[in-house]
């Protein structure tokens, strides 16, 4: 594990603010170290994009029609994605509980580090490491699934912009939650079971339209079915039509929906962690 040795507590702004990077760097390299040393589970984040795609591509793609028409996998392959990066939230949590479960937070606790360098290094590794899978995802979708994306090069980007803060925004989520457990295992647990039935309850698959009218209103507030119809509309891929606002402006909503989340999440991990350290 990296150690860190700091002269002198650091007394402006910016030397805090220097300070503060330098060590969520220090933790992101601490983070890819780890990795290395376990190829499986780099090969895991970039082979699961892949059998996604073909399972829902093909099993999926070739069972379900559009209402209004339109090829399914291209209508499909952006909640696929958004899906990958909600999960963020999941191998988050369970990567700070696991650190809770071997003591790596208390000995962080000890050393002469900026409190939100642990969260942020942390942030910072997991986010591009699920980037890389879904540039795996992608591809398989480009090669596999016939998906394309035909929006402009900026509504491209912008799309995976979107898709980017979105996962960075759940995995402050997770981080939290992993604050609070005292194994990987339960940190699982405690995200697995709601957040993979919300990337259903939305308008990652199918519609929100043939929705029952109780449900509706969930699916079509869901944070996640902003993000899909946002990129859906980026990419320039096959829509569903809905009354509700955040569907009629799926970019806006999306962008502070995931705003919101770190609005919210991130004063609340960095507390829980200060807390924890005490």
């Amino acid at each position: 594990m990296a150690v860190l040795h700091v002269p002198a507590p650091p007394k402006t702004l910016g030397e805090r603010l220097r300070w503060t990077i330098s060590d969520s760097l220090t933790i992101a390299r601490r983070t890819y170290s780890r990795l290395r040393a376990q190829p499986l589970e780099i090969i895991a984040f970039l082979v699961f994009p892949v059998i996604m795609t073909v399972l829902f591509g093909y099993v999926f793609g070739s069972a379900i029609t559009l209402p209004g028409g339109g090829d399914y996998r291209s209508y499909l392959m952006p909640g696929i994605f958004m899906q990958v990066m909600a999960m963020t939230a999941t191998a988050a949590a369970t990567a700070v509980g696991e650190d809770m479960e071997r003591g790596i937070i208390d000995r962080f606790r000890a050393q002469p580090i900026a409190r939100s360098a642990v969260l942020i290094g942390r942030s910072v590794a997991d986010l591009s490491m699920h980037l890389l899978s879904l540039a795996s995802m992608v591809a398989a979708a480009l090669l596999l699934a016939g998906w394309r994306a035909h929006g402009t090069f900026g509504q491209t980007a912008a799309a995976f912009g979107l898709l980017a803060l979105f996962g960075f925004a759940m995995i402050w989520v997770g981080t939290y939650i992993g604050l609070f457990v005292k194994s990987g295992t339960q940190a699982d647990a405690a995200t697995f079971g709601w957040l993979f039935p919300m990337t259903f309850l939305a308008n990652t698959f199918v519609p929100t339209e043939g929705l029952p009218a109780w449900l509706k209103p969930i699916a079509d507030w869901n944070p996640m079915s902003a993000t899909v119809a946002a990129t859906r509309q980026l990419f320039g891929n096959p829509t569903s039509h809905s009354s509700a606002w955040p569907l009629q402006h799926p970019i806006t909503a999306s962008v502070l929906w995931s705003v919101a989340i770190l609005v919210i999440f991130v004063p609340l991990a960095v507390h829980r962690y200060r807390s924890a350290s005490r």
